[in-house]
């Protein structure tokens, strides 16, 4: 499912933000959910957060134009100071301008939450439908976003990464762990730290770093007003943003930086945790453990909060937006943020990013957790570090034998084996609970029946609860061990857990199964052994490019680092009262990038955000621990760039890399022109003054292509960083079924100088619409070896995916690039007039639409379409233009399985009622249409369409067809005529080859 654009609508932002024209509707196995309204206020209608940008400039890209107030955009490689005369005199000048505008809308300033001002300009507040409606609406605001909800997403892992050991980078660059970071300050934006674990306790004195501290820190320490914390000279600052009472869903959570929930601890003690710190868990030592920058300083920023049963931590992006303008406020050198909401759009925390990058800090993102299919990568624009997750080579496994002799191969910690019968979670349930859970083994309420568990080991199912949950259920119910299994695709946890466990794959919880069914059942779980193993490999959880915001034209993730089973701090309220514990997940891979970039940044402290990340992703390796090619653990296949982007990531490496691809603010704006994003300034569009560049030419360290028709050139411009005059050769690895050239074919630099180069790629007998993987390296005699992954598909032809006309008759030309010789045929399908369902609805702030159970209610309505074979596309759509001012509708679309089930596959849930999901596979269907908001009760109006094979007389393309050649340019045109006025038509040009479909573009047609 990927959604489209609306005909004629064109979303403009101002100063530095971006919307990509696929940001409400892309592909996401988990869409952000906007916070649901609140209880009317006194005036009767309900509030819901909305962040409000004006139209100036932060002040981290504010670059003159005020009378009276001088630049305070920084040049490349140097850090916003927030305390400085010039930004100071633009923050007050930006408050200024907020009163204005609340004034322009008759609001008052008691609404607001936070102020943005360093890399946002705006504010957050509570507003109903109506009042944010105005806003839009009020000179002086240039876009205003619905506040959404997202989610979060090492003990050997140092010297797995080459960090420690006498020949580590560590020792290397610093002369010790104990130095390492010095001087450098990471902000962890998360759920807060647990102050009294020995990773965040304070470091020796006196510092030698401390007057370069003093000389750039601006934070302070907020201790919170329930369980407050301190801070020392380890964690220098922390703040916590709770907007619309999200600490108060979960009874346990606090009103401080304190973590309840443990990710934030997790997060923090990986990126800068104190050195040689030992962790237990449960009673026992677990090891040694250290951060990435063990010297460098901490500031937290809690923004994440338990949700009600505790399974996940939340957070509110207008709190998310805040703590990153505070954060460069507070003079932090990186942030870490693990976080995301599974959806590759633009929002106004991308923007925060953008201009966080702008004011010289380095950003590291997970990639997220929803592999491992594909196009699933989040947080994946081009001025943040996005990485993925792979194991390191720290063993735990185990084994399990059953009573009839199979043995299967799994993870566990603990030296205590166990022999015992087994049985079925699924079929030992307690009186009144529910099967699934049961199979599951939830904990709370208890779902284990002790009279069938007691003495035995319990076979359990993973999915919705916690895994060390499931243990507890068994070990509550008197069970004595647990055999976990994957019932999908997913990664192998050695957890820490209440009874001896063993952790296997579907085929190995099949086997029990069986066993259990043959009566008598018996299982043996040994004792862990602590080998290491080969390792990285690529986690099956990770999320997987190619991005959907670009459609594969910027190689996303970046670089992977380790994320399964590591072990750091955590909130013992949620860990059965540990300080540590293990966790997975690409949140635990990111901060071992923010820890690394720290310590780079502390050896090169001129250096530029994207020059790190250049330096970071070109040194990366492709290679195991065994030499051998990095392996997907998904399907047991060499990983490709779009799981693990550049590799692994290779520390020592880094500090060294000859070569970097850098950009800054001008390259991202243009970036962003590229991919179709409408950015003004002062009213006027910047792509009339930066211009537009093919995503494929950004100045990424990657090279990627998307759609190539035939053949494509991109440019590449590198520097050479290092202190000697270098000569570089390439070596080129093309992608199967590709030539790859590149000119020049010799780098000569001076220190400091940059050399621009192309690379051709040509389409030789690759498959159309398969990813081929290759690479580019530029060596020099010194031992530099620059790296660039290539991923390429190859299309038959490019064509747009989307075009829109309006009234009776008229016409759109559609520009067409082929990727083969021969002859290029067109053919129309439609114009299909919508079937418009009608209900007359009014909003009710009692209800609100959940997306993994979806019902109707009052003011939520449901239809059903069957969409039959052949049909070249469907669409549920709801347009602005239908409503007053202040209505926000939601559509969400199921396909219907067998006995009913509903299974999500695609939302649109913008802050207005223009919302669209397109399906292309044939099915039945069920859209629920949400009124959101609404100044009154409203004639809600869904429109939807099934077009079918066949041209309805009303469509003439021409010419019907064409020669093209390899990579050469072609028109066609799409006219109408004939069309009832009022109406919406919704149609589908298809290109062949003569007997192949090469491509389609829907039109949309307002009457």
């Amino acid at each position: 499912m990927l959604g489209i654009p609306r005909a004629g609508r064109r979303r403009s932002v101002i100063a530095l933000v971006a919307v990509s024209t696929l940001s409400a509707f892309t592909l996401t196995s988990a869409p952000a959910q906007a916070a649901p309204p609140e209880a009317p206020v006194a005036g009767g209608a309900p509030t819901q957060s909305y962040i409000v940008q004006t139209t100036d400039a932060p002040a981290a890209t504010y670059n003159g134009g005020v009378a009276g107030l001088a630049p305070t955009r920084v040049s490349g490689g140097a850090k916003l100071d927030s305390s400085s005369r010039n930004v100071r005199a633009y923050r007050q000048h930006l408050a200024q301008s907020r009163a204005r505008v609340l004034d322009r809308a008759g609001l008052s300033t008691s609404k607001v939450r936070h102020d943005y001002t360093l890399v946002f300009a705006g504010f957050s507040a509570d507003l109903t439908a109506v009042e944010a409606e105005r806003l839009k609406r009020t000179p002086g605001v240039a876009n205003v976003w619905k506040n959404e909800i997202v989610h979060g997403e090492t003990f050997t892992t140092p010297e797995f990464l080459g960090l420690d050991g006498q020949t580590g980078a560590w020792r290397k660059q610093f002369g010790a762990a104990e130095k390492a970071g010095e001087g450098m300050i990471i902000g962890v934006i998360d759920s807060g730290f647990w102050p009294e674990n020995p990773s965040f306790g304070p470091l020796p004195t006196p510092r030698k770093d401390q007057k370069v501290i003093d000389a750039k820190w601006r934070g302070s320490c907020d201790p919170g007003t329930e369980a407050p914390v301190s801070c020392n000279n380890k964690v220098i600052g922390a703040r916590w943003y709770a907007a619309r009472g999200i600490s108060r869903v979960n009874p346990g959570e606090f009103d401080s930086p304190r973590d309840f929930y443990g990710h934030g601890s997790h997060t923090a003690s990986t990126a800068a945790g104190n050195h040689d710190v030992t962790a237990t868990i449960n009673g026992a030592v677990a090891g040694v453990i250290s951060g990435m920058a063990p010297a460098a300083r901490l500031s937290i920023y809690k923004v994440l909060y338990a949700n009600a049963a505790g399974t996940q931590s939340t957070g509110n992006s207008d709190d998310i937006v805040k703590a990153i303008d505070q954060a460069v406020a507070d003079g932090v050198d990186v942030i870490n943020y693990s976080i995301g909401d599974n959806d590759d759009n633009f929002s106004a925390v991308e923007l925060a990013f953008l201009n966080a990058a702008n004011a010289g800090i380095f950003v590291a993102a997970s990639a997220g957790n929803a592999g491992p299919g594909a196009s699933t990568v989040d947080n994946g624009m081009p001025w943040t570090t996005t990485v993925a997750a792979g194991t390191h080579d720290r063993s735990a496994t185990k084994t399990l034998t059953l009573g009839n002799g199979q043995v299967f191969n799994g993870v566990g910690t603990g030296p205590q084996a166990v022999t015992a019968p087994v049985v079925d979670g699924r079929t030992s349930g307690a009186p009144g609970s529910t099967e699934q859970f049961a199979a599951q083994c939830v904990s709370n309420p208890p779902q284990l029946d002790p009279a069938k568990v007691a003495g035995k080991i319990v076979l359990c199912e993973r999915g919705n609860n916690n895994r060390v949950d499931k243990s507890l259920a068994v070990k509550n119910a008197g069970g004595v061990g647990m055999i976990q299994f994957n019932p999908t695709p997913n990664t192998l946890n050695a957890d820490y857990h209440a009874v001896p466990s063993i952790h296997v794959d579907l085929a190995a919880g099949t086997a029990v199964k069986a066993h259990i069914a043959e009566g008598n059942a018996t299982a043996t779980i040994s004792a862990a052994s602590n080998a290491k193993v080969r390792a990285p490999i690529v986690a099956t959880f990770s999320s997987r490019g190619p991005g959907t915001s670009t459609g594969g034209d910027l190689l996303k993730p970046d670089i992977m680092a380790p994320g399964v089973d590591v072990v750091a701090a955590t909130g013992p309220p949620s860990h059965s009262g540990n300080l540590w514990d293990t966790s997975s997940g690409t949140s635990m891979a990111s901060p071992h990038i923010a820890g690394i970039a720290a310590l780079i940044l502390a050896k090169h402290p001129n250096w530029s955000p994207m020059m790190v990340k250049s330096a970071l992703m070109t040194t990366a390796s492709v290679r195991d621990n065994e030499g051998q090619a990095i392996q997907d653990e998904a399907d047991a296949s060499n990983a490709n760039p779009l799981e693990m982007g550049a590799g692994q990531v290779t520390p020592k490496e880094a500090f060294d890399p000859g070569l970097v691809y850098d950009s800054g603010i001008t390259q991202w704006l243009q970036y962003s022109c590229g991919i179709g994003v409408h950015i003004t300034s002062g009213g006027q569009d910047t792509c009339d003054t930066v211009g537009a560049v093919d995503p494929s030419d950004f100045n990424n360290p990657t090279l990627a292509v998307g759609d190539l028709a035939g053949k494509q050139t991109l440019t590449r411009t590198v520097t050479n960083v290092s202190k000697l005059p270098a000569l570089y050769l390439p070596t080129v690895q093309a992608p199967a079924g590709f030539k790859v050239d590149v000119s020049p074919k010799i780098i000569a630099l001076l220190p400091g100088k940059k050399q621009t180069f192309k690379v051709t790629i040509t389409r030789t007998t690759a498959a159309f619409g398969e990813w081929a993987f290759g690479s580019l390296r530029w060596r020099d005699l010194l031992g530099h070896d620059v790296r660039s992954a290539i991923a390429v598909r190859p299309v038959p032809a490019a064509v747009p995916l989307e075009r829109s006309g309006e009234g009776a008759s008229g016409q759109v030309a559609l520009p067409v690039t082929a990727g083969y010789a021969g002859t290029l045929a067109a053919q129309g399908h439609g114009l299909q007039a919508a079937t418009v369902d009608q209900w007359n609805l009014t909003p009710n702030p009692a209800t609100a639409f959940n997306v993994n159970a979806p019902a109707t209610a009052s003011d939520i309505v449901s239809v059903t379409m069957d969409v039959p074979a052949g049909t070249k596309v469907a669409r549920f759509a709801t347009f602005d233009a239908d409503y007053p001012a202040g209505t926000d509708l939601d559509i969400a679309v199921y396909r219907q399985g067998a006995g009913g089930a509903l299974t999500l596959v695609g939302q649109s849930a913008s802050g207005t009622s223009e919302e669209t999901v397109t399906v292309t596979e044939p099915g039945t269907y069920v859209a629920f249409v949400d009124v959101f908001a609404a100044p009154s009760a409203v004639d809600v109006k869904l429109h939807r369409w099934a077009v079918g094979a066949g041209n309805a007389g009303n469509l003439t393309v021409t010419p019907a067809s064409q020669p093209v050649t390899v990579g050469g340019s072609a028109t066609v045109t799409a006219a109408w005529n004939g069309l009832t006025a009022g109406q919406r038509y919704l149609g589908v040009i298809e290109y062949t080859d003569g007997t192949t479909t090469l491509g389609r573009t829907n039109l949309m047609v307002v009457a």
